[in-house]
């Protein structure tokens, strides 16, 4: 199942205002990811969905290992990446790596709340074929509350589409993985979320 979608922006402030005009609901602050460079602020989407909204952390700089290396050149904001929810990392690492997959992780990941409180998951990244727009895997510690059922409420995920320049090798690639993913062709490749709102429809790209 898709858990989150990654929108990067160049500035954290800047985008939780924007995504705040867009669909009148104001994302809350996440924290910094330590070591990674990075820092965000949430929003749900609705049961085991949200957004988060993510940009260069100024009080971490020269991070060699940066979370999401495009955020380094962004200058409009965009969808950057998605993940997808597994209960159990290793079986997904075995799975990925019976499709030929060659993988980075599994990683361990944390993320310091405002309240003290300590959120922890796992990555597994598709590091070959190197491709664009790929998911990645995230299995939340058990002890942790998925961040869709405690940020600012009020939007519905309705649909995401890839449109992508080579959607036939993408489909191969991803094969059910791509769940309710819906792969496109087009003339550059592009994440695009539909998200019903307090202001009607957006769509996020």
């Amino acid at each position: 199942m898709l858990d989150h979608l990654v929108y990067g922006v160049p500035s954290l402030t800047a985008g939780i205002d924007s995504i705040e005009r867009e669909t009148g609901v104001r994302a809350r602050l996440g924290g910094s990811h330590p070591g990674r460079g990075t820092h965000n602020a949430l929003l749900s989407l609705g049961p085991g969905h949200y957004l988060e909204i993510i940009a260069l952390d100024p009080a971490q700089s020269d991070v060699p290992d940066l979370l999401f290396p495009e955020l380094r050149h962004l200058r409009v904001a965009s969808l950057v990446s998605w993940a997808i929810s597994v209960a159990d990392i290793e079986d997904a690492r075995e799975q990925a790596q019976a499709a030929n997959l060659r993988l980075i992780g599994p990683l361990d990941g944390s993320r310091m709340r405002s309240d003290g409180s300590l959120l922890r998951w796992k990555t597994l990244r598709i590091a070959a074929p190197s491709f664009a727009l790929v998911p990645f895997f995230i299995a939340w510690d058990k002890e942790t509350i998925h961040p869709s059922q405690d940020s600012p409420s009020g939007c519905k995920l309705v649909s995401v589409e890839i449109q992508h320049t080579d959607p036939d090798r993408l489909r191969r690639l991803l094969g059910k993985l791509a769940g309710e993913v819906r792969i496109t062709p087009g003339p550059r490749s592009r994440l695009m979320a539909r998200i019903e709102t307090p202001n009607g429809a957006v769509e996020l790209g």
